[in-house]
């Protein structure tokens, strides 16, 4: 009788286990999605790569998951307010318009498709601290904020005291980070959709643009006709060429650089303009220059080593070029006078046109 009673006791255990087994081995008991993203914090689902994660989804996290006072930063992927008169762009970007020259993440086009960008399958972006660029100038209160518009992106910005090239007392209201907005497009494609602004962010991660700024080549930043890259477009460009910076902006030429590096609190140089966020800089300036690197020939290279930009200005003898500029951790001292190809992707900056230097 007692090894009745013990056998069946084992078969009450035997029966429960193998429904405990059932339960938790069933596919139905598991609601990650391979695909999605988690709408609270833009998480990957762990049980994927998530190589094929849309620009939309890593960059809407910005609104619900940073863990900085960048958080208030709104997501791409849910703002779409209009804007009166970029000149490559309609009167009303839409994120999601694939009418107007826009952050048009979800795109159908390959050539515009973020499915690159990969993550790590067991982390979620934390959007990032923009903060950090601007060291101890920030403290002592030197910077204001912006909203653009178009995408809803805020920029730190700043108003420097400094010199002409000519030495003569002047300032210049610039933004303290790099211009970012625009659909992705990998980098082994040029930037040829002229009905929406393209951006091509760092080996192809959305996440390095939202650190870094985008990357442009010179027709896309002039806000011109692609052609514009490989022909002569001269009587395109406007004093004071606002190309794809927001309203009430303009692009930055050699004289505001000059101005902003040497600025009245630089006393440290060419690295008074580098930011010390990974750039070997002091920020003296407050310029805060970020080592975005550089898109050439299809491929990135010299992140956190180089920054480089066009100015809104052809090179006369060969109208595939136009001036260009760039700052390194090695020392460099820009004269201005630098030409490169249109083709590269550079960084841009914006400077403000009521107090812009003239």
């Amino acid at each position: 009788m007692k090894f009745l009673g013990m056998f069946a006791k084992g078969l009450t255990f035997a029966a429960v286990a193998g429904l405990m087994f059932v339960g938790c081995g069933s596919e139905g008991g598991t609601s990650a999605n391979d695909d999605e993203y988690s709408s609270s914090s833009a998480k990957v689902s762990s049980s994927s790569h998530c190589e094929e994660c849309s620009d939309e989804a890593i960059e809407s996290s910005s609104s619900s998951s940073a863990k900085s006072s960048s958080s208030s930063w709104s997501s791409e992927a849910a703002i779409g307010s209009s804007s009166s008169s970029t000149q490559k762009s309609s009167s009303s970007i839409a994120t999601n318009s694939s009418s107007s020259r826009n952050d048009n993440s979800g795109s159908s086009s390959s050539a515009k498709s973020s499915s690159s960008v990969k993550i790590s399958s067991s982390s979620e972006y934390v959007p990032f601290d923009h903060i950090l660029p601007l060291g101890y100038m920030w403290q002592d209160g030197a910077y204001k904020r912006f909203t653009d518009e178009r995408n809803g992106r805020s920029y730190y910005y700043i108003t420097i005291e400094g010199k002409t090239p000519g030495g003569v007392d002047a300032s210049v209201t610039i933004m303290a980070e790099n211009l970012n907005i625009g659909t992705m497009v990998n980098g082994e494609n040029d930037q040829n959709d002229d009905d929406v602004i393209e951006r091509y962010c760092y080996n192809n991660d959305t996440t390095k643009c939202d650190e870094f700024g985008g990357l442009y080549q010179w027709a896309e930043m002039m806000a011109l006709p692609s052609r514009c890259n490989t022909e002569s477009c001269a009587d395109l460009i406007e004093n004071k060429h606002q190309g794809i910076c927001p309203d009430g902006w303009r692009l930055m030429t050699y004289r505001d650089f000059y101005i902003a590096w040497h600025a009245k609190t630089n006393t440290d140089g060419i690295a008074g303009v580098r930011s010390s966020w990974g750039f070997t800089g002091s920020n003296e300036s407050g310029l805060s220059l970020t080592g975005a690197g550089i898109r050439k020939n299809g491929a990135f290279n010299k992140l956190k080593e180089f920054v480089s930009w066009y100015y809104p200005t052809e090179y006369s003898e060969d109208a595939t070029k136009a001036l260009y500029e760039y700052v390194s951790t090695t020392d460099h001292s820009p004269t201005g006078k630098g030409r490169d190809v249109k083709t590269y992707g550079v960084s841009v900056r914006c400077v403000k046109v009521e107090n812009a230097a003239e």
